[in-house]
């Protein structure tokens, strides 16, 4: 059987069914349509057809597209309809979720299966009604229980319905933490002095600066001529005792000058 002539029949099965079709289930569909044929259809044949429906509606001439989407494939208006379909459908149309309660989907989807006191270690805080109220709008099930914990305890992880309701068809879709922690991260902004803008207090902040390298202390250490270490104090000192006594020698000098001088 031709690709061609199996493509409208699948076109049908998605538009008519109420759920995800996946890819063998469409083949088992068409081939119970035609048991009377001795060739049947393959899987390869089907996504071959599937990638062909997928291409034809990515079209701007149509505002719907095929999609794999909550574990199959479904026919779905496009995002730019969002606005006008919302209005048709109204509050009804918006499926809101309290923040308990996505925090708890978010844990389950990154860490199933996991159990509900696992959970509670990581939120914190007793999370029986957010839990409650993710089975209830099928956002979440019951996968089993924890054979290697004290009590056996149930095990939660995330639905068909969940894939549905955020557009992917796997949790393999999920965006990895580390992608999402990356958006998050904030550098430090680095501010110089031209980016004031206030050119005088840049200015002034300029002259602070060298006024503070200008006034910074001398070592009190330092070398003299002879290569010899000294303190920095004491050489002050001894040339301050130099010139007092070269002071003292002139007045001595004159001094004496006056008294050998004999009178006429």
């Amino acid at each position: 059987m031709e690709i061609s002539e199996i493509i409208p029949h699948i076109e049908v099965l998605i538009f008519a069914s109420e759920k995800p079709l996946s890819s063998l289930d469409i083949v088992e569909l068409i081939n119970n349509t035609f048991g009377f044929l001795e060739e049947r259809i393959m899987l390869d044949q089907v996504e071959s057809a599937l990638e062909g429906i997928r291409e034809k509606y990515d079209s701007e001439f149509y505002p719907f597209e095929v999609k794999q989407s909550g574990g199959g494939w479904q026919f779905l208006t496009k995002a730019s309809f969002h606005k006008t379909i919302a209005q048709l459908n109204g509050d009804k149309f918006l499926k809101r979720l309290s923040n308990a309660a996505l925090e708890t989907l978010a844990i389950i989807a990154y860490k199933q299966p996991i159990t509900k006191g696992e959970i509670e270690a990581i939120r914190g805080v007793n999370s029986d009604y957010s839990i409650q109220k993710l089975l209830e709008k099928e956002l979440v099930l019951i996968s089993g229980r924890n054979e290697n914990m004290p009590g056996k305890p149930l095990v939660y992880a995330t639905s068909k319905n969940f894939m549905d309701y955020f557009g992917i068809n796997s949790a393999e879709d999920l965006p990895k933490i580390r992608e999402v922690l990356a958006e998050q991260i904030v550098e430090g902004t680095i501010i110089n002095l031209d980016d004031f803008t206030d050119q005088n207090v840049a200015e002034s902040i300029s002259e602070e600066l060298i006024e503070e390298e200008t006034n910074e202390e001398v070592s009190a250490i330092t070398v003299n001529e002879d290569g010899e270490l000294i303190i920095k104090e004491e050489e002050i000192a001894e040339e301050e005792k130099k010139e007092t006594d070269s002071d003292g020698d002139s007045a001595t000098d004159t001094t004496d000058t006056n008294e050998t001088k004999e009178p006429e």
